[in-house]
Order: structure tokens, then sequence, then C-alpha cells
């Protein structure tokens, strides 16, 4: 599932005085813009080579240049496959799916088990170009296709007294041996408030640049919450659970003092380790600003009269 940018021969062009290396388009982007535009005219490849709809551009997208592809889908964190920023790439790259299902119970009405054909009709499916920021302090933008999880949420008819989502990632320990040195539990599990999950920049994700999710991106459907730091962002999901207490979540169950279940973007809140008010983002040279939220003003509402630095 996972592909690389076409490449053609070398083309001599002559470059202005007023240029500098930094502001010239990097070729593996400009491979990927081409073959995105030329994909949507397309019928999208989808699991098993079903087909998605093609997707439309959402106004919910940055106008940054997007991380080249073969930088997005070849650095990533997905321990099942590796702790390795490139492993999860090499060791996924033969990997099958199960026939998909995503199982949604708890405190809603209606309990479903949303096979992947019905899954990727919920909503129509948008473009969507994003920030993501590692809490690791490294950064990508990326055109992801999906549809808001208030959809989901939506069809299911959360009754009253739930007041959170959890999330379950797909884990078969015989099929994802390298699981084994991760040093986490697994099933990965992750949680939303339910105001957070039915925010609208909160994304059910199925591809990027035109095509399905790659294994390593968290194929077949991945969140995306975007003004979060990108573990909360969980990959392969298979089970929701929609819950009356907060849920317990991987990364704040195995080292709360490092990992917050809000775990918002915040450059004034440092990580143990390493300070926050910086990122590296990938594919370009040197450093930038991190924005709080990454960039998207449009959550903080959700967190009016919170202590940022206390509920991080």
């Amino acid at each position: 599932m996972a592909g690389s940018a076409r490449g053609g021969g070398a083309v001599l062009i002559r470059r202005a005085a007023k240029w500098r290396e930094c502001d010239v388009t990097p070729k593996q982007v400009y491979l990927s813009r081409r073959r995105l535009l030329w994909l949507a005219a397309l019928p999208l490849e989808g699991v098993a080579g079903e087909k998605l709809t093609p997707a439309r551009r959402s106004p919910f997208s940055t106008e940054e240049r997007p991380t080249p592809y073969t930088i997005v889908t070849g650095h990533t964190n997905f321990y099942e496959f590796g702790v390795g920023k490139e492993e999860p790439a090499r060791n996924a790259g033969d990997f099958q799916l199960p026939p998909w299902t995503v199982t949604v119970e708890g405190a809603v009405a209606r309990r479903r088990v949303f096979d992947w054909d019905t899954l990727k009709k919920l909503a129509p499916l948008e473009e969507r170009i994003y920030r993501l920021r590692c809490v690791e302090g490294w950064s990508v933008v990326v055109p992801w296709i999906g549809y808001p999880l208030r959809a989901l949420i939506e069809a299911v008819q959360p009754l009253s007294k739930a007041r959170y989502v959890a999330f379950e990632s797909y884990y078969d320990a015989r099929r994802m041996p390298h699981s084994r040195t991760a040093g986490i539990p697994f099933p990965y599990r992750e949680g939303l408030r339910l105001d957070e999950a039915l925010h609208p920049l909160t994304l059910l994700c199925f591809g990027l640049y035109g095509e399905s999710l790659p294994i390593q991106n968290g194929a077949p459907v991945r969140l995306i919450v975007p003004w979060k730091y990108g573990f909360k962002s969980i990959k392969s999901v298979a089970r929701i659970r929609f819950t009356e207490g907060r849920p317990r979540t991987t990364w704040s169950s195995a080292s709360p003092e490092e990992y917050g279940f809000y775990a918002n973007v915040n450059p004034a809140v440092d990580h143990p380790r390493w300070r926050q008010n910086q990122e590296r983002r990938l594919g370009e040279p040197g450093l930038r600003q991190t924005l709080l939220f990454n960039g998207y003003p449009q959550a903080a509402p959700l967190y009016a009269g919170m202590d940022l630095r206390k509920d991080y």
C-alpha cells in the first residue's frame, strides 16, 4: 500500500539571483502534488482494491506546503511494527489487513459494528491539509482524506451520560512480532472528551495524498486531531467505546508524568526531557516556532477556564 513519488529525467533550469535554495520547492513535493492532481480525476483505491469517492478540498485546510510523500510515509511512529522511525514502513510492507470492521459500543443508543463499506460511506470524503506535530518535536504537513468524526458519532446517538470517547487499535501479537520490544501494552488505546470528538476539525481518516492509507500510516482508518500531539491520533481504529468516565490511554497510563490525557500542542509546557517551544519540520532546514494548539485556534474554546499547564 505504500508508494513513492514518480521521478523523471533531470532538467537544467537557470536560477535567478533573487531566489535562495530554501525558496525552491523540493522535487518530491512537486512530484507528489502533480500526482495528487492526476489522481483527483480517478476513483481512489480503498482496502483490497475497493474504490473510494474522490475527495473534495475542505475549508479547514492550511495553506502550508505539504511535506514530501516519501517522508510522510517513511518516517512514522507505529510501535506495532517497530520503534525506529523507518521500521514501520519496512516491517509493514507485506502486511495484509483482515476484513475490517469497527465496533462502536458503550453509552450509545445504537451499538453498531460497521463493516468497511458502510463505514467509508457515512459521509462525503474531504481532503484536509493539516499540520501534524509530534510530541517528540518534529512536524509534517499532510493532505489527509476523510470525514468529520461527528458523522459516526451522530449515527450511534450517544446517551446523555456519555462524556468521553475511547478508541482501541487493531492488534495481533502473532502477526505483529516487532511490538514485543515496544515497552508499552497493546492494543493501543486513546481517548477524547466527547466535545473534542465532535469538533469539526476532528477527522476520521482513510487516506493521504490522494491514496488509501499505507499500513505504516494507520491503514485502513485512523483518527486525526490536528491541535493535539500526534500520539492522540490513533492508527488502525478497530473499536470505539463511549464512556461516562475518562478512559485509560496508552501513553498517559505508561508515563503520566510525561504524557497527559489532553496532549494539546502547547509551546509553554515543556516535556520533562525537552523543550516544546520549537519544532523541526521534516524536509526543511532549521527550526520553527511551535504554535499554540498547533495553529488551530478554533479548538481554544474547548478549554475555556482550564489551566493548560496543569491539564496538559
